[in-house]
């Protein structure tokens, strides 16, 4: 795979981060030395109609042509891409990547001028808690389990299926949170996801029965407060888990609304004649909310004491919230209200708290629902979980996958993952893709371990996840080898009281890796150039102003690997020896693996 022509939306390739409506943005390609190019004009699509601006060359370094050309940000989304004219004729340059055929817009690069995400985000690496199984403190003795649960002890097997598994009841709470941030510390984390911490009928807590209170088995919200107080002192950021796509049956708008035909909560939801009631797949203990209720939008979101802006102010002051279910939300039959209630809930977060992120979860293609007012990112499943799982599993028989596709997650070697990554990022802006969560796995999934098998190929994943742009997303327990075999299996207690079961190796290396990324300028906001992709191998580049790096990753050992036009290199992480180009211009790559290794560039 040799270097091509590339573009990306990073700062080294758009030096203007945050385009305002009607501005004019310079925009870089940078052209190999040797390839056929002779002419480059950039296209736009400003109101909906095609144009041409030619391209000049801006400089020439090391070999390597830069064309500069501007773009006009005519609509708050303006879409471009590049024309390369050569002998051989012209060729688009896309976010897909260099093609010789035409191809349709969605592709083509993208500004947005809507009001950036917050600043801190590009710095996140985040850890998720699925509360109830993280950690006890001294008062979770002192509480009594709820008729609901089957109280554990916290060496009790999570069953993993079955009508038990929401009723598994281990009493984690907040205060135990907060006396296990030093843990966090030592791992390199800077934020923190809790799933849902509202009083309900589960251990999950996805079916609410209020947004009011914090559940008092959790602590209440005094817990939360002190929990708060202490990821502030170490300068830290705090993420909730809100469910805007339904309640639980319990939840007092509910209750309100099936007892009386005539209430006010009656609206809130979706009733047919017969008094029967839309729910979440089905599943009747998680009525769906209706958001063409303009009440249900008040309560919600726009009121005063609404819940999306109470739990955003002190003594709470979260930093903002991950949308359950937000691919579903305001979407049934002809309801079509996605895009209105993603744009309503980012502009109450952006009015109390203006530095506050909202996340949708997103399980399949997202790329509709990005690029507009709304979301900031998606949780990338599609576009990162799912390729590095295909790509990393071990064994022969079906990987369980928590997105419920028949059969499981399929091997596939490194040439169809790259292509499966390449094709969900090309139809989102730089901006969306970057500020999206990547994760080897969740509370809804199998535990990363499981997928891969070994503590090697687990490394390996790590190391992508720590070094391709995006947020790192960490599910608490991964980072100590722990394993489960589907969502409900991985939740698994952590195993505080039992430091011999740890793998402090797989420990380690998520250390360093994420001390590697906070390090590194160009791992949190370079460009991404893709060096090499064979079966068992992805080579890639992180690029920006401040410098670069080369990433290795091999599932397998392999010959070794030989790549022109990169130049000397001291090795940051996995031990491998420096990169000293031979005489023909070439480094050569180690062959061992399973092995992730990076270098710094000269």
């Amino acid at each position: 795979m040799p270097l091509q022509p590339h573009h990306d939306g990073s700062a080294t390739y758009v030096p203007e981060q945050e385009p305002t409506l009607g501005q004019r943005v310079p925009v870089f390609v940078r052209v190999p030395a040797g390839a056929d190019v002779r002419q480059v004009h950039v296209r736009t699509t400003g109101d909906g109609e095609p144009r041409f601006a030619e391209a000049v060359v801006d400089r020439t370094d090391g070999g390597d042509v830069w064309w500069r050309a501007e773009v006009e940000v005519r609509n708050p989304v303006s879409n471009y891409r590049f024309m390369l004219s050569g002998a051989g004729g012209h060729r688009w340059l896309n976010a897909a990547g260099l093609v010789a055929h035409d191809v349709p817009d969605n592709g083509d690069f993208k500004l947005v001028s809507y009001a950036p995400p917050p600043a801190w985000a590009r710095d996140a690496v985040i850890y998720q808690i699925f509360p109830d199984r993280f950690a006890r403190s001294a008062a979770a003795d002192t509480r009594t389990a709820p008729n609901w649960a089957i109280p554990c002890d916290w060496d009790t097997p999570v069953v993993g299926h079955g009508p038990a598994t929401p009723r598994q009841f281990y009493g984690g709470d907040l205060d135990g949170i907060t006396e296990r941030l030093d843990h966090l510390s030592r791992l390199g984390v800077n934020t923190l996801y809790l799933t849902p911490i509202f009083p309900a009928r589960s251990n999950h807590r996805y079916d609410a029965a209020s947004f009011d209170t914090i559940d008092p088995l959790l602590g209440g919200d005094a817990a939360l407060a002190r929990l708060a107080d202490a990821v502030r002192a170490r300068g830290w950021r705090l993420l909730g888990d809100i469910t805007s796509n339904h309640t639980g049956d319990a939840h007092q708008w509910f209750t309100a609304a099936v007892s009386d035909v005539t209430a006010p909560e009656r609206e809130l939801y979706y009733f047919d004649s017969s008094g029967d009631y839309e729910s979440w797949n089905g599943v009747k203990s998680l009525p769906k909310l209706n958001w063409g209720s303009a009440e249900l939008r008040r309560r919600f979101a726009t009121a005063e004491d609404s819940l999306l802006r109470r739990w955003l102010r002190p003594p709470y002051a979260l930093d903002g919230w991950r949308v359950d279910v937000a691919n579903m939300t305001g979407r049934r039959g002809a309801d079509a209200y996605t895009h209105e209630v993603a744009r309503l809930l980012r502009e109450v977060v952006a009015d109390t708290r203006p530095d506050g992120l909202l996340l949708a979860e997103h399980g399949h293609d997202h790329t509709g629902d990005l690029d507009r007012d709304g979301w900031h990112g998606t949780m990338n499943y599609v576009g990162f979980t799912d390729p590095v799982w295909s790509w990393l599993r071990h064994g022969e028989g079906p990987v369980p996958n928590f997105l419920g596709t028949p059969g499981g997650v399929c091997r596939r070697d490194a040439d169809a993952v790259l292509a499966t990554m390449n094709t969900y990022r090309s139809l989102i802006s730089w901006r969306s893709y970057t500020h999206s969560w990547q994760l080897l796995g969740s509370h809804d999934s199998a535990r990363i371990r499981t997928v891969v098998g070994d503590a090697a190929r687990q490394e390996v994943a790590a190391g992508l996840l720590a070094t391709m742009p995006g947020t790192p997303v960490i599910f608490a327990g991964d980072e100590l080898g722990l394993t489960g075999t589907n969502g409900e299996g991985s939740r698994t207690p952590m195993p505080w009281h039992r430091p011999q079961s740890w793998d402090r190796a797989t420990f380690a290396a998520y250390r360093g890796l994420l001390a590697l990324r906070r390090d590194e300028p160009a791992l949190r906001h370079g460009g991404l150039r893709w060096v090499h992709a064979d079966a068992d191998t992805l080579v890639f580049l992180r690029e920006a102003p401040t410098g670069s790096v080369l990433v290795l990753a091999r599932r397998a050992a392999g010959a070794p690997l030989r790549l022109a036009g990169l130049p000397a290199g001291e090795n940051a992480y996995g031990g491998a020896p420096a990169l000293r180009p031979d005489a023909d211009g070439t480094v050569t790559l180690p062959a061992d693996g399973p092995t992730f290794q990076v270098w710094r560039l000269s």
